[in-house]
């Protein structure tokens, strides 16, 4: 049996070894080197353009502008962005092109003989701007006093609603009401690689690009459109990938380098372009987590059921979309809980500012969502008196149970399981021990009276897939080999396009291929993320990839054996997997089907803190999955234990500093990424394994799960240590301390009344 089973990686030597090829690694022969050169406008009408200087530079080929661009738009699901600034607006595109509305707009490309030459060729190039008003927040967008896409008539460009029940009364039955206002941070994908790519035009003609993606296909339809191309004319090509995390499912460069081989080639140079941003361009160039404002009410019942929900949700899109109106979908389904909510309001807006755009990451929206319907829950459990755990009980969906859209939740649901499971595997109904002595700071002793401890919980969903009716599908081959004569294969390959982001997918491919056509794992051979042999098979995103891939394997694998049964040698199967539909929310009512699966979680937080100082230290986590059916046992464990560790950060540490559309903290010394001493002390992953009924073999997603319920975990076991509670967070120590500091100041006020 290959599925359930952790064989070595099929990668692990090259990757353990250095050997394997990054975008970044890649050394092309007689290679031209291209610098991108940002407006470091937030919010400016382009005037003029004067290249003349920089192409002078001794080195420099050519630069690059918006005139050498055939369609000067581009966008995942809306085109609402220029692939370079201009100094004069084209209307044959959907998007103003002469105004930059963030600092990392494209300005111009310079390519050149050496590093060196280029960066003098983008120092060179001239730029006359005329500043306009800055729309810096979610606060200045709201009045629409100055528009950042004027065409739109309005910077809250993206609402959804649900109206489910009489909220007015269910709030009328309640005993208790809890609301709150809640703040949700940036955060910086911070993979281990900047973007970086190689691009050539082959020698059938194709210009071919070779990049760390998350979606080949999308990449590919993203250059054709703008260069205007077929998409036969166009490749692109996935090496080795140093992570994502959402961060590459959107364009940074692969449209101007596609660009700058195509204007190469019109000059008669036929050279490849290589480029590789620094990792303080990366930092500013792309697109980031989503902050955010949500205000929520939630109501119940002195017994705990919950009678009504009202919340607002208002994320910063940023500049430009990216994908900002699918991330306000799942956070505008996760903010009211994966609960029996029999009466539910909520409005939800996507809102452009002339700030870093949000985008996709990892939980897409969820954990935003989350955060805040699990602060209401363990803050209701406080005012109650009721154990979180038995709030949760007493209110969490089940099979049959219908969402807040109106739709039943697709079979298969386990989250009371995983509750259960949870409590009981960390101990939450135990008394909670001292633990061991804590000193943020290894030169000073550590102060017993000022520390505490504190235990927190919080359960959720995510959905599985793409959602709210974007076309869904996954493409994948099989090639059985041997002689006629042969009763089994010898040799198989598989072809498929999902992206391998460093998670090990391309190894649950094969596993899963193994499976489902019998053949040895060893006399696999995969063929991966190329558009000329691979099909579609959507994006590295929405933990979809071994559900969908694996669907889409499992049909490739039946067509083949059919073929080998038939003589074909070798016998080729191929497979287009589509889930079930799934709807548009109504504009009005908010009614629907929005997703055909989801996986369910639920953690449980213990921390010390430090009353002196506000550090603190995470010392056990449990994090609980129904995985459906583990592919890979050490795979799975892998994305529990990062996907921790990277929620860690977004609770703790990462601060991204912005003001007036300008990142102050482009760089690994200032934005804080967890290092091996700050992280949990104990992960401990508990896996139950609760057959979806669509997945293969019964597997769900699982790579977003254990990041949904970190941060109200986090909040709510700070809380129980301290009791004071936190409405935003990173929490750092000047955060916690002033957070206690103002608790205690509030506290003396009433106490001298």
């Amino acid at each position: 049996m290959s599925v359930g089973s952790s064989p070595v990686r099929f990668d692990a030597l090259s990757k353990t070894h250095g050997t394997a090829i990054y975008p970044g690694d890649r050394q092309l022969d007689d290679a031209l080197v291209a610098k991108i050169v940002f407006t470091g406008q937030p919010h400016a009408r382009l005037v003029s353009l004067d290249i003349s200087a920089a192409e002078a530079v001794p080195g420099v080929v050519t630069v690059i502008t918006a005139a050498d661009v055939p369609r000067n738009e581009y966008g995942l699901t809306k085109f609402d962005q220029p692939v370079f600034i201009s100094p004069s607006d084209d209307d044959s595109v959907a998007v103003a092109t002469n105004v930059s509305r963030w600092e990392a707009d494209h300005l111009a490309m310079v390519v050149a003989e050496s590093l060196d030459a280029a960066n003098a060729g983008a120092v060179a190039i001239l730029a006359e701007w005329e500043q306009l008003a800055l729309v810096p927040d979610i606060d200045a967008a709201l009045d629409d006093t100055v528009l950042v896409h004027p065409q739109d008539g309005t910077n809250r460009y993206t609402h959804l609603k649900i109206r489910h029940g009489d909220t007015d009364k269910g709030f009328a039955d309640a005993d208790v009401v809890v609301e709150h206002t809640y703040e949700v941070p940036y955060q910086e994908h911070a993979y281990l690689q900047p973007e970086a790519a190689s691009a050539w035009i082959d020698e059938s003609g194709r210009l071919t690009v070779e990049v760390a993606g998350q979606w080949t296909h999308e990449d590919q339809e993203q250059i054709a459109h703008a260069l205007r191309l077929d998409l036969a004319q166009v490749r692109v090509i996935y090496p080795s990938i140093g992570g994502a995390f959402g961060g590459r499912e959107d364009m940074s460069v692969q449209v101007v380098m596609a660009v700058a081989v195509q204007k190469l080639a019109t000059l008669g140079v036929h050279r490849p372009v290589q480029t590789q941003w620094s990792r303080e361009e990366s930092i500013v160039g792309h697109h980031k987590r989503h902050r955010g404002r949500i205000h929520a009410k939630l109501g119940a019942t002195s017994d705990g059921k919950i009678t009504a929900v009202h919340a607002q949700v208002l994320l910063d899109a940023g500049a430009y979309n990216y994908t900002s109106n699918k991330v306000l979908g799942n956070a505008h389904l996760c903010v009211t809980g994966p609960y029996e909510i029999p009466n539910a309001t909520v409005d939800s807006f996507a809102i452009y500012t002339t700030s870093p755009p949000g985008g996709a990451f990892r939980g897409f929206g969820g954990p935003q969502g989350a955060f805040v319907a699990e602060m209401q829950m363990n803050r209701m459990a406080d005012v109650l008196g009721i154990d979180p755990v038995e709030l949760r009980r007493r209110n969490q969906i089940s099979d049959g149970s219908i969402g807040v859209t109106g739709a039943v939740y697709p079979a298969g649901v386990s989250l009371p399981q995983v509750i259960e499971s949870c409590a009981e595997r960390s101990g939450f109904d135990q008394p909670l021990d001292q633990g061991e002595p804590f000193s943020p700071f290894a030169s000073l002793p550590a102060n017993p009276a000022a520390v505490r401890r504190g235990r927190g919980f919080a359960a959720g969903l995510k959905n599985v897939g793409f959602s709210f009716g974007f076309p869904e599908r996954c493409e994948a081959e099989i090639h059985l080999h041997g002689e006629s004569d042969d009763t089994e294969p010898i040799k198989a390959d598989l072809f498929h396009a999902g992206a391998e982001v460093g998670q090990g997918a391309h190894q649950a491919f094969l596993q899963m291929a193994a499976e489902a056509t019998g053949v040895a794992l060893d006399h696999f051979e995969g063929h991966f993320s190329d558009t000329t042999n691979t099909g579609d098979s959507g994006s590295a995103s929405a933990s979809r990839l071994t559900f969908m891939a694996g669907n889409s394997i499992v049909a490739a694998a039946e067509v083949a054996a059919k073929a080998w049964a038939e003589g074909d040698r070798p016998a080729v199967g191929f497979a287009r997997y589509e889930p079930p539909e799934t709807d548009m929310l109504d504009a009005e009512t908010g009614q629907g089907q929005p997703n055909f699966s989801y996986g369910y979680m639920a953690q449980a937080v213990e921390l010390t803190v430090d009353t002196e100082t506000g550090h603190i230290r995470i010392d056990r986590v449990t994090s609980t999955h129904d995985v459906g059916r583990t592919i890979n046992p050490e795979l799975l464990r892998g994305q529990v234990e990062g996907a921790v560790v990277q929620a860690h950060g977004y609770v703790l540490s990462e601060n991204l500093q912005v003001a007036n559309g300008m990142i102050l903290n482009p760089r690994f010394s200032s934005y804080l990424i967890p290092g091996i001493g700050d992280v949990p002390t104990e992960v401990d992953t508990d896996v139950l394994e609760l057959s979806d009924p669509l997945g293969p073999f019964g597997a769900r997603g699982v790579a977003e799960m254990p990041y949904i319920t970190y941060a109200p975990a986090v909040v709510a076991a700070l809380h129980d240590a301290t009791g004071v509670w936190f409405n935003e967070f990173p929490l750092t120590p000047s955060r916690v301390l002033a957070g206690l500091d103002a608790a205690a100041d509030a506290a003396d006020r009433l106490g001298g009344r």
